[in-house]
């Protein structure tokens, strides 16, 4: 009775020992599968950022290291070989992104139609320029506008246009009269840029210019549009005159 009872509970040990060894391996081979389905979907689904041995990737995956041989075999993962008896996988390697350089915009400005004939050989001087530099001009922009005119229509195309990451002028003044360092700010958190060419103060021809559009302006508001263009005359021929006498002097 004893010896029967004993070989009953040897069996009953066995059955369960199988049942139990049985049920870890359906648990296992549904992980790897899971596991082998998560790499087909995601090729960065390891998560690691370094290269390992076929065997280092067998164990974090917790598969046998045959299994990963296949995958590594099927081309089910990346990597590479080493010798003849050595696999590295790269599975989870993000190729790093091509450095692009940014594209160059060209801006050429003069006050007024008069000094049209200027802004071609601005533009030809920018040009001189990049190519100095090594960069790819994709844009040239030249406007006829005051410097203190915040509504030119080309200058605010450019600016509005996120696919140019420089803009290369000749002096500040060529962008703008005032708020220079404003613009260049604002163009500083989009990751894009102004380049001066030349950062020494720009001529007085267009100065005056700039000078006659802001007294036009605010005569305007003082004596009205009528009036405005005689007082500003009038103003401009004064500073003038005292111009040339201090000269003379």
């Amino acid at each position: 009775m004893v010896v029967r009872g004993c070989a009953q509970s040897s069996e009953q040990a066995r059955h369960v020992a199988t049942r139990y060894l049985d049920e870890r391996s359906i648990i296992n081979a549904r992980r790897n599968h899971r596991q082998f389905l998560r790499i087909l979907d995601n090729p960065f689904a390891v998560g690691q950022n370094r290269s390992m041995k076929l065997s280092d990737y067998a164990k974090q995956m917790g598969v046998r290291y045959e299994t990963a041989w296949r995958w590594f075999r099927d081309g089910k993962i990346q990597g590479r070989r080493i010798g003849p008896h050595t696999i590295i996988i790269t599975e989870g390697q993000a190729e790093p992104a091509p450095v692009l350089a940014p594209r160059v915009a060209i801006y050429a400005r003069v006050s007024s139609v008069e000094h049209t004939s200027h802004l071609d050989s601005q533009a030809e001087r920018l040009a001189a320029y990049c190519a100095a530099r090594g960069y790819q001009v994709a844009k040239v922009v030249k406007e006829v506008g005051s410097g203190v005119n915040d509504a030119r229509p080309k200058l605010l195309a450019l600016l509005d246009d996120q696919g140019i990451g420089l803009i290369v002028v000749e002096h500040k003044d060529r962008l703008t009269r005032f708020g220079f360092r404003y613009l260049d700010t604002l163009l500083k958190g989009q990751g894009r840029a102004i380049e001066v060419v030349n950062q020494a103060e720009n001529g007085t021809e267009d100065l005056l210019a700039d000078l006659t559009a802001i007294v036009y302006a605010f005569c305007a508001r003082l004596y009205g549009q009528r009036r405005a263009k005689r007082q500003t005359e009038v103003i401009v021929r004064e500073l003038e005159t005292k111009g040339d006498g201090d000269a003379a002097r």
